[in-house]
Protein backbone atom coordinates (compact mmCIF):
# COMPACT_ATOMS: atom_id res chain seq x y z
CA UNK A 1 0.00 0.00 0.00
CA UNK A 2 1.46 3.38 -1.40
CA UNK A 3 -0.66 5.76 0.70
CA UNK A 4 0.64 8.10 3.75
CA UNK A 5 -0.68 8.03 6.61
CA UNK A 6 0.41 10.92 9.69
CA UNK A 7 1.71 9.42 13.08
CA UNK A 8 -1.42 11.86 14.42
CA UNK A 9 -3.90 10.81 12.34
CA UNK A 10 -6.26 7.77 13.19
CA UNK A 11 -7.28 5.04 10.56
CA UNK A 12 -9.98 2.83 11.75
CA UNK A 13 -9.48 -0.92 11.21
CA UNK A 14 -11.33 -1.92 7.44
CA UNK A 15 -10.92 0.86 5.94
CA UNK A 16 -9.71 0.84 2.18
CA UNK A 17 -6.99 3.41 1.47
CA UNK A 18 -6.23 3.97 -2.47
CA UNK A 19 -3.06 4.24 -4.40
CA UNK A 20 -1.49 7.42 -2.84
CA UNK A 21 -4.16 8.38 -0.89
CA UNK A 22 -2.70 11.39 1.89
CA UNK A 23 -4.33 11.24 5.19
CA UNK A 24 -3.02 14.06 6.74
CA UNK A 25 -2.62 15.83 10.75
CA UNK A 26 -4.94 14.93 12.97
CA UNK A 27 -7.11 13.22 10.37
CA UNK A 28 -9.56 10.34 11.49
CA UNK A 29 -10.90 8.07 8.74
CA UNK A 30 -13.28 5.07 9.68
CA UNK A 31 -14.78 6.64 12.53
CA UNK A 32 -18.68 5.01 13.68
CA UNK A 33 -21.57 7.23 14.14
CA UNK A 34 -22.48 7.99 18.00
CA UNK A 35 -25.69 8.50 17.60
CA UNK A 36 -28.60 10.62 20.01
CA UNK A 37 -31.44 7.86 21.43
CA UNK A 38 -33.40 10.86 19.40
CA UNK A 39 -31.87 10.75 16.43
CA UNK A 40 -33.66 9.71 12.90
CA UNK A 41 -30.36 8.45 11.46
CA UNK A 42 -30.20 4.89 10.15
CA UNK A 43 -28.75 2.46 13.09
CA UNK A 44 -27.38 -0.35 11.05
CA UNK A 45 -23.74 -1.85 11.05
CA UNK A 46 -21.81 0.32 8.63
CA UNK A 47 -19.34 -1.16 6.37
CA UNK A 48 -16.29 0.15 6.41
CA UNK A 49 -15.04 3.34 4.42
CA UNK A 50 -13.50 3.45 1.10
CA UNK A 51 -10.98 6.10 -0.01
CA UNK A 52 -10.07 6.47 -3.76
CA UNK A 53 -6.64 6.99 -5.58
CA UNK A 54 -4.95 10.02 -4.94
CA UNK A 55 -7.44 11.50 -2.44
CA UNK A 56 -6.11 13.97 0.02
CA UNK A 57 -7.47 14.05 3.70
CA UNK A 58 -6.27 17.22 5.19
CA UNK A 59 -5.72 18.31 8.34
CA UNK A 60 -8.14 17.51 11.02
CA UNK A 61 -10.63 16.30 8.89
CA UNK A 62 -13.12 13.24 9.67
CA UNK A 63 -14.69 10.63 7.48
CA UNK A 64 -17.23 8.24 8.90
CA UNK A 65 -17.72 4.58 8.24
CA UNK A 66 -19.80 3.55 5.49
CA UNK A 67 -18.65 6.59 3.05
CA UNK A 68 -17.14 6.06 -0.01
CA UNK A 69 -14.93 8.49 -1.32
CA UNK A 70 -13.79 8.72 -4.79
CA UNK A 71 -10.41 9.53 -6.60
CA UNK A 72 -8.65 12.85 -6.51
CA UNK A 73 -10.73 14.29 -3.98
CA UNK A 74 -9.39 16.74 -1.32
CA UNK A 75 -11.18 17.70 1.91
CA UNK A 76 -10.04 20.50 3.54
CA UNK A 77 -8.62 20.97 6.72
CA UNK A 78 -11.10 20.07 9.08
CA UNK A 79 -13.84 19.15 6.77
CA UNK A 80 -16.21 16.95 8.13
CA UNK A 81 -18.04 13.82 6.01
CA UNK A 82 -20.76 11.38 8.13
CA UNK A 83 -22.05 7.99 7.51
CA UNK A 84 -23.23 6.82 3.93
CA UNK A 85 -22.04 9.61 1.98
CA UNK A 86 -21.15 8.75 -1.26
CA UNK A 87 -18.45 11.65 -3.30
CA UNK A 88 -17.69 11.18 -6.77
CA UNK A 89 -13.98 12.20 -8.29
CA UNK A 90 -12.18 14.96 -8.29
CA UNK A 91 -14.50 16.58 -5.93
CA UNK A 92 -13.40 19.62 -3.45
CA UNK A 93 -15.08 19.77 0.07
CA UNK A 94 -13.69 23.34 1.40
CA UNK A 95 -12.44 24.02 4.81
CA UNK A 96 -14.65 23.56 7.96
CA UNK A 97 -17.55 22.14 5.48
CA UNK A 98 -20.07 19.22 6.90
CA UNK A 99 -21.24 16.76 4.37
CA UNK A 100 -24.19 15.10 6.59
CA UNK A 101 -24.91 11.37 6.45
CA UNK A 102 -27.31 9.72 3.56
CA UNK A 103 -25.55 12.48 1.01
CA UNK A 104 -24.51 11.83 -2.73
CA UNK A 105 -21.97 14.09 -4.91
CA UNK A 106 -21.11 14.10 -7.92
CA UNK A 107 -17.61 14.39 -9.83
CA UNK A 108 -16.30 17.51 -10.39
CA UNK A 109 -18.63 19.34 -7.63
CA UNK A 110 -16.75 22.05 -5.98
CA UNK A 111 -17.90 23.19 -2.00
CA UNK A 112 -16.46 26.00 -0.73
CA UNK A 113 -15.12 26.68 3.12
CA UNK A 114 -17.86 26.89 5.75
CA UNK A 115 -21.08 25.20 3.76
CA UNK A 116 -23.40 22.96 5.28
CA UNK A 117 -24.96 19.94 3.13
CA UNK A 118 -27.91 18.31 4.82
CA UNK A 119 -28.51 14.78 4.95
CA UNK A 120 -30.51 12.74 2.22
CA UNK A 121 -29.30 15.55 -0.12
CA UNK A 122 -28.34 15.26 -3.95
CA UNK A 123 -25.55 17.24 -5.43
CA UNK A 124 -25.02 16.06 -9.28
CA UNK A 125 -22.17 16.56 -11.06
CA UNK A 126 -20.02 20.10 -11.61
CA UNK A 127 -22.26 21.73 -8.86
CA UNK A 128 -20.82 24.76 -7.59
CA UNK A 129 -21.62 25.64 -3.50
CA UNK A 130 -20.02 28.61 -2.46
CA UNK A 131 -19.08 29.91 1.44
CA UNK A 132 -21.33 29.38 3.81
CA UNK A 133 -24.72 27.93 1.95
CA UNK A 134 -26.63 26.45 4.45
CA UNK A 135 -29.29 23.32 2.86
CA UNK A 136 -31.87 22.13 5.55
CA UNK A 137 -33.83 18.74 5.69
CA UNK A 138 -36.57 19.11 7.84
CA UNK A 139 -39.79 21.45 7.22
CA UNK A 140 -41.03 20.65 10.81
CA UNK A 141 -37.84 21.86 12.73
CA UNK A 142 -37.66 18.73 15.08
CA UNK A 143 -41.57 18.66 16.57
CA UNK A 144 -44.49 16.62 16.09
CA UNK A 145 -44.27 13.13 14.13
CA UNK A 146 -44.91 14.35 10.76
CA UNK A 147 -41.73 14.42 10.55
CA UNK A 148 -40.58 10.99 9.98
CA UNK A 149 -40.20 9.54 6.67
CA UNK A 150 -40.40 13.46 5.29
CA UNK A 151 -36.76 14.63 6.50
CA UNK A 152 -35.49 15.10 2.72
CA UNK A 153 -32.33 17.61 1.41
CA UNK A 154 -32.15 20.01 -1.26
CA UNK A 155 -31.47 18.36 -5.12
CA UNK A 156 -29.62 20.63 -6.49
CA UNK A 157 -29.32 19.77 -10.45
CA UNK A 158 -25.86 19.00 -13.15
CA UNK A 159 -23.79 22.36 -12.87
CA UNK A 160 -26.15 24.46 -10.48
CA UNK A 161 -24.44 27.21 -8.12
CA UNK A 162 -25.14 28.71 -5.54
CA UNK A 163 -23.97 31.62 -4.42
CA UNK A 164 -22.27 32.70 -0.75
CA UNK A 165 -24.54 32.73 1.96
CA UNK A 166 -27.53 31.08 0.57
CA UNK A 167 -30.20 29.05 2.03
CA UNK A 168 -32.35 26.03 0.73
CA UNK A 169 -35.27 24.98 2.15
CA UNK A 170 -35.98 21.22 2.77
CA UNK A 171 -36.80 18.86 -0.41
CA UNK A 172 -36.54 21.72 -2.95
CA UNK A 173 -34.69 21.07 -6.52
CA UNK A 174 -32.24 23.30 -8.09
CA UNK A 175 -32.68 22.68 -11.94
CA UNK A 176 -29.61 21.95 -14.32
CA UNK A 177 -27.35 25.00 -15.27
CA UNK A 178 -29.60 27.82 -12.34
CA UNK A 179 -27.79 29.71 -10.29
CA UNK A 180 -29.13 31.12 -6.60
CA UNK A 181 -27.58 34.17 -6.05
CA UNK A 182 -25.60 35.11 -2.76
CA UNK A 183 -28.10 35.49 0.31
CA UNK A 184 -31.14 33.81 -1.32
CA UNK A 185 -33.73 32.18 0.89
CA UNK A 186 -34.87 29.66 -2.12
CA UNK A 187 -38.38 28.20 -0.55
CA UNK A 188 -39.65 26.84 -4.10
CA UNK A 189 -38.26 24.98 -6.96
CA UNK A 190 -35.54 26.40 -9.40
CA UNK A 191 -36.22 26.48 -13.02
CA UNK A 192 -33.52 24.76 -14.92
CA UNK A 193 -30.84 27.79 -16.48
CA UNK A 194 -32.48 30.63 -14.68
CA UNK A 195 -30.71 33.15 -11.99
CA UNK A 196 -32.69 33.52 -8.78
CA UNK A 197 -32.38 36.47 -6.29
CA UNK A 198 -33.87 37.36 -3.16
CA UNK A 199 -35.65 36.58 0.21
CA UNK A 200 -38.10 33.91 -1.02
CA UNK A 201 -36.14 33.72 -3.78
CA UNK A 202 -37.61 34.73 -7.14
CA UNK A 203 -36.48 34.29 -11.27
CA UNK A 204 -34.44 37.52 -12.26
CA UNK A 205 -33.20 36.49 -15.44
CA UNK A 206 -31.89 33.60 -17.99
CA UNK A 207 -28.38 32.16 -17.33
CA UNK A 208 -26.79 33.71 -20.46
CA UNK A 209 -25.74 30.91 -23.30
CA UNK A 210 -21.86 31.31 -22.34
CA UNK A 211 -22.40 30.46 -18.59
CA UNK A 212 -24.23 27.33 -18.84
CA UNK A 213 -22.04 24.56 -18.38
CA UNK A 214 -21.25 22.64 -21.84
CA UNK A 215 -20.76 26.02 -23.60
CA UNK A 216 -17.87 26.63 -20.49
CA UNK A 217 -16.59 23.22 -20.88
CA UNK A 218 -12.47 23.33 -22.48
CA UNK A 219 -12.82 21.75 -26.22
Amino acid sequence: MSAEVHPTAIVYPGTVLGEGVKVLEHAVVGKQPTLSPRSTAKREPLPPTVIGAGTIVSTGAIVFAGSTIGERVILGDQSCVRERVAIGDDVVVGRGSLVENDTTIGAMTKIQADAYITAYSTLEEHVFIAPCVVTTNDNWMGRTEKRFGNIKGPTIRRGARIGGGAILCPAIEIGEDAFVGAGAVVTKDVPPRVVVVGSPARVLRNVPEDELLDAAAPR
